[in-house]
């Protein structure tokens, strides 16, 4: 009967695993197109994808392209705006936590050439864009999209 029962638990553990594996698949995901430097607007942006999406299970992804890549360059200190004022927190800080707790940051190549910035120039943990990385996120059945 043991035996029986062994058998029984391995055929089912090998039937569902695809089913785990789906479910692993079907993860829902956030998408944040971010293209103005205004601290204001990308604070409530990263606030949003840091504090709520992620918080709500989905992963996310913060795509920064047109002026937004002024936003990570660690020579140009950001304006702490808002609500983060009092904790004197940049928009840095902000990126730095979001990325430490598993969010993705995207830099625009074509953004950064244009304003004269390379990956040296920003902060850590930043992603240099390229197509397939940003259509990997964008064009998933599973993202959600968000524009600031």
């Amino acid at each position: 009967m043991t035996n029986i029962f062994k058998t029984l638990v391995l055929v089912l553990a090998v039937a569902l695993s695809p089913f785990s594996a789906q479910a692993e698949d079907d993860k829902q995901r956030l998408f944040i197109n971010l293209t103005t430097d205004d601290t204001w607007a990308a604070a409530k942006a990263i606030m949003f994808a840091h504090q709520r999406a992620q918080n709500a299970g989905y992963d996310a992804a913060i795509w920064m392209n047109v002026r937004a890549v002024y936003l990570a360059d660690k020579k140009r200190p950001s304006h702490v705006h808002g609500l983060m004022a009092d904790k004197g927190t940049s928009i840095q800080d902000m990126l730095t936590a979001f990325m430490a707790d598993g969010g993705t940051v995207i830099m625009c190549g074509a953004c950064s050439k244009a304003a004269g910035l390379t990956k040296a120039d920003y902060i850590d943990g930043i992603q240099m864009g390229s197509p397939e990385l940003v259509q990997s996120w964008l064009f998933d059945p599973n993202t959600k999209t968000l524009g600031w």
